[in-house]
């Protein structure tokens, strides 16, 4: 049967997505054609919605060359954030068509925003096609290319919930990956290892078990996961469980400790049936190896791919030796609820570009704080060098700043590979919460109000290597205690759970572990900025951000600790 599905898988994905990769490769062979081609096509799809109207389109359309037509769209239109384009989406949001584009957004993707109302990316029928659509299937098919037994076994994928609510007019928002997985081809979705209703589970303990007591239970082959540190809390998971995974497993049961809905639970035992034999096999397992590791539970995995860029890669070494040798580990790719940027192909990290579906530009890194930077087109990158991108997408994205830094890789084709640096412009993240200095900062003098605790000067640090955020405070009163600052602490976080829809999600699924809370001495910041100075900083260039990923700056505050 498992031969017969990797035949079936194999064959149809080889022909879909044989197709869509000839046409990324052409695609690539002519970045600077394919970057005007796509741009003129955006427009024209969206001349005639109210953005396209108040910019222009119509006007940037009648440009003779791309090198006229760049011009007249940086001229038309302005470098966009979130913020700008909200009041357009907020009217998609309330049923009115032809705003941002033609019609409406099918779904909405929601992720974390500079204030405390979350960004609701529109997704078109265009974007969902093409992207999760077409491009998907080049994903699938470049997995059977470097592995072909890939598909010979089960699928862990770990993705977000289909439907987390409604738009004011009816429209789904939720889980871009959850609705891909839902919707995708009957053949590949009788290969995942549990069924959807899985995702729907509110405790994140809950849905580690689950997931892991049916996965562990089969031959899986693939696991895709865009966050690393997602698999290390599945590990943990089974560190504390394994035991009772087993008997759950022996006898064909779904614990009764495992807090699950019970609408959920219906669902999920009608999927399991005892397995003696695979229980005796993973007691087996354990006896010989005590620690029982993915190598000895799945020792047939062909792939495992997760973000491996930015900060992610400090998850690396928490599952090193973990799998088997002969497992390919990839690079997720360049990917956000904004923007699919492109897809990896190789073992290496570089994403590949769709420049048949996006329209990109750069702006490189030593230009970033310009108010009149240069923009690159696509085939003006340089390898090496450092860019900050904005995408032009067929989902009402124009001109939009990411916020990120990408490094530039070998071409593929003609047209070069990007990949992620860190985030830029006082956003910091180490598991994807993508938490902004602004959030923390009105948090902080938020629970200073409701507590009358005045706080004199505050910082905070990203901590990768403990998966925390380390928050410093100087308290007016000296004689505030170690313990009212740490309750002063957890007030911050509990603040930046209801601003944050991001960080929630990492801190209640443990990615993100509780924050550390440290009393400063008196006159901190002065101290801190006389240390500097005496090192050569310039005392009228004196600039300092109140969250930061840097050591070095980090270093000198953990001598200021009362």
């Amino acid at each position: 049967m498992e031969l017969k599905r990797m035949i079936v898988a194999n064959s149809l994905l080889g022909m879909a997505g044989g197709i869509q990769y000839l046409a990324l490769k052409k695609a690539d062979k002519n970045p600077r054609k394919s970057s005007e081609k796509t741009l003129r096509s955006i427009l024209k799809y969206a001349k005639d919605s109210v953005y396209g109207k108040e910019h222009d389109f119509s006007y940037i359309l009648e440009a003779e060359d791309d090198t006229e037509l760049y011009r007249r769209y940086n001229e038309k239109v302005p470098v966009n954030d979130y913020e700008a384009l909200r009041p357009y989406v907020e009217r998609h949001k309330h049923g009115e068509s032809d705003i941002l584009f033609p019609g409406k957004p099918v779904l909405y993707a929601t992720t974390s925003g500079t204030t405390s109302e979350p960004k609701w990316i529109p997704i078109t029928k265009e974007y969902l096609s093409n992207i999760y659509g077409k491009m998907t299937k080049v994903w699938l098919f470049n997995f059977i290319k470097n592995r072909h037994k890939v598909f010979s076994g089960k699928i862990l994928s770990i993705v977000g919930k289909v439907i987390e609510g409604y738009a004011p007019d009816g429209t789904v928002f939720g889980s871009v990956s959850g609705v891909t997985q839902r919707d995708c081809p009957g053949f590949v979705k009788a290969l995942y290892s549990n069924p959807q209703c899985v995702y729907s589970i509110a405790d994140y303990n809950a849905r580690y078990y689950v997931l892991m007591r049916m996965g562990i239970e089969q031959d899986v082959t693939l696991i895709v996961t865009a966050n690393p540190s997602t698999i290390v809390e599945l590990q943990n998971n089974v560190n504390v469980f394994f035991d009772e995974y087993v008997e759950d497993i022996e006898k064909g049961t779904l614990s009764q400790k495992v807090q699950i809905a019970p609408e959920i639970r219906k669902e999920l035992e009608a999927c399991l049936k005892p397995n003696p034999k695979r229980a005796a096999e993973l007691r087996a397992l354990k006896a010989k190896y005590g620690h029982v590791l993915p190598k000895h539970y799945w020792p047939n995995i062909q792939l495992l791919t997760t973000w491996k860029c930015g900060n992610t890669k400090i998850y690396l070494d928490k599952f090193k030796n973990s799998f088997p040798e002969s497992m390919l580990y990839q690079e997720f790719g360049y990917f956000a609820s904004e923007c699919r940027f492109g897809l990896v192909l190789d073992d290496t990290l570089n994403t590949v570009l769709f420049p048949h579906f996006h329209y990109y530009e750069f702006v490189a890194e030593e230009d970033m704080e310009n108010p009149n930077p240069k923009y690159y087109q696509l085939h003006e990158l340089q390898e090496g060098k450092r860019y900050c991108p904005f995408v032009t997408t067929f989902a009402g994205l124009y001109r939009y700043n990411m916020n990120d830094l990408l490094e530039i890789g070998p071409k593929f084709m003609n047209t070069p590979t990007v990949h992620m640096i860190q985030k830029v412009n006082g956003i910091v993240t180490i598991t994807g919460e993508k938490l902004h200095e602004r959030q923390f900062i009105s948090a902080v003098q938020k629970v200073a109000e409701d507590t009358g605790l005045k706080v004199r000067f505050f910082i905070g640090f990203a901590d990768l290597e403990n998966s925390c955020y380390r928050y410093y405070y100087e308290f007016e009163d000296q004689e505030v205690s170690q313990e009212q600052c740490e309750d002063f602490n957890r007030k911050v976080d509990e603040v930046l759970k209801q601003t944050n829809i991001e960080y929630k999600a990492k801190r209640d699924s443990l990615r993100l572990k509780d924050p550390k809370a440290f009393r400063l001495v008196k006159e901190s910041f002065e101290q801190f900025k006389a240390a500097c100075i005496a090192e050569g900083a310039r005392d009228g260039q004196f600039k300092l951000q109140l969250l930061m990923q840097d050591e070095k700056r980090h270093a000198k505050f953990k001598k200021l600790v009362k």
